[in-house]
């Protein structure tokens, strides 16, 4: 499995943590930045990340900010991305199964590593449901229309 990866200057540390740790599982990481702790602006990352996802050429992304909520806000700009921000086991689950959510968010304000590879364990392993759940993503995405 192909996982963008992107962070801006307060998520750095976790995202660094993060690509480490993941590419150790296994995983094909494209790092889309930050490079460094310097301030920066996370919209481009998001962008950047969700661009990625959201043409195919990434199977899933993870964005890191401060709290994860202005990446999801940013990366649910982009058409086909459905950006989620978690911070606990049931919200990264339900967001996969029931909203075949494709970018999952953190707060690197609310977690260390360890954690965070925990949520994304379950990000990346959790199918999404289909079924009823399939009728209202598919709404979602009219909504960008």
């Amino acid at each position: 499995m192909k996982i963008a990866l992107g962070a801006d200057h307060a998520g750095f540390s976790l995202k660094e943590q993060l690509r480490h740790a993941l590419a150790g599982e296994g995983y094909d990481v494209v790092d889309f930045g930050t490079g460094s702790p310097e301030s920066c602006d996370y919209p481009d990352f998001a962008q950047s990340v969700g661009r990625d996802v959201a043409q195919g050429r990434s199977d899933r992304g993870i964005l890191v900010c401060s709290t994860g909520i202005g990446m999801a806000m940013a990366a649910n700009k982009v058409d086909g991305v459905r950006a989620a921000p978690a911070q606990n086991d049931d919200e990264v689950k339900f967001t996969r199964e029931h909203n075949d959510a494709n970018v999952l968010t953190l707060g690197a304000k609310y977690m260390d590593a360890q954690r965070a590879m925990q949520l994304i364990d379950i990000f990346l392993k959790t199918e999404f449901a289909g079924g009823r759940h399939a009728r209202r993503v598919a709404k979602i995405a009219q909504l960008e229309k």
